[in-house]
């Protein structure tokens, strides 16, 4: 972490692997503090960024994680009316203070914390239509009331917040103008052998490579509904790793495959393949001279 012009700089964590890109696009919402959507395959970091940008900022993080009933007004607070019909009912609580029924939000949180915090809103395309210019007006406000008490609640510092999304239904133009848009592009190979790096820093560099071509190799299928990500390469090497899996083993075949395949078809497809004398790729050369190393 640097500071730049009056602003905190993000640099990456040891933790994360950013590309240059990445980093100048988190700066620019910072400087400009305005949202950063964050879109990208599944598996290729983009909820982990907020963590890790909290922890190079050396700021605090919440996280609110968007479902298809999610409304903007929840994320500033919720009154509880069920606990305090129950306490009402069985006399287990002081009702008549409406204020231990009302519970903030991640967004409301975020406004009421006295230091700048990260606000991961993930998942954003899950809601409704409305939710996400709902959402922008609240954050343009910057306070909010709790009407059951009448207190207001004002913003001391506008947080840093990163929203996701999966693609799942467009987005409103009028949100997507007023945010700071980054489409993380999945890793080619020399920068996935950095990420894997930070995970498994021990790996024989030979059974890397091998990994390597056959990860690569099966993105490349078009029979695959669901091609392998980035967390689930993580996962295959880990179950290698601690298998002692040799070499030999995976030149000649893609053991585990069930921690990189996720649909039946995608299993059968490349059983097929492999029963019908299918051969599996040794070197970069048979991937062709899009992945030339």
């Amino acid at each position: 972490m640097s500071r730049e012009n009056g602003f905190k700089r993000f640099q990456g964590t040891a933790g994360y692997i950013a590309s240059p890109a990445l980093v100048d696009a988190v700066n620019c919402a910072i400087a400009l503090e305005r949202p950063l959507l964050i879109k990208g395959e599944p598996g290729t970091g983009k909820t982990v960024l907020a963590r890790h940008v909290a922890e190079g900022l050396g700021l605090k993080m919440l996280s609110w994680h968007i479902k298809s009933t999610s409304k903007a007004a929840e994320g500033l607070y919720v009154y509880d009316t069920v606990q305090r019909l129950n306490d009402s009912r069985f006399g287990t609580g002081d009702v008549s203070d409406i204020r231990r029924y009302i519970k903030l939000g991640p967004l409301g949180q975020a406004f009421a914390s006295p230091e700048r915090v990260v606000l991961l809103i993930d998942e954003i395309d899950k809601a409704d239509l409305e939710f996400p210019n709902d959402l922008l007006r609240e954050l343009d406000e910057m306070r909010f009331t709790i009407v059951e008490t009448g207190e207001e609640i004002v913003a001391r510092h506008r947080p840093i917040v990163i929203i996701t999304s999966n693609n799942e239904k467009e987005l409103p133009d009028a949100f997507l103008r007023r945010c700071i848009f980054y489409y993380i592009e999945f890793p080619d190979p020399a920068l996935m052998r950095r990420i894997v790096a930070v995970h498994h820093p021990h790996l024989d560099a030979k059974l890397l490579d091998q990994v390597l071509i056959k990860f690569y190799w099966l993105r490349e299928q078009p029979e695959l509904r669901k091609k392998p990500s980035t967390s689930e390469l993580i996962d295959w090497i880990a179950a290698l790793v601690r298998a002692g899996v040799s070499l030999d083993k995976v030149e000649e075949h893609i053991p585990f495959v069930g921690a990189l395949l996720k649909k039946e078809q995608d299993v059968d497809a490349l059983l097929r393949y492999d029963a019908a004398g299918g051969r599996f790729p040794k070197s970069w050369a048979e991937l062709g001279p899009r992945y030339h190393q």
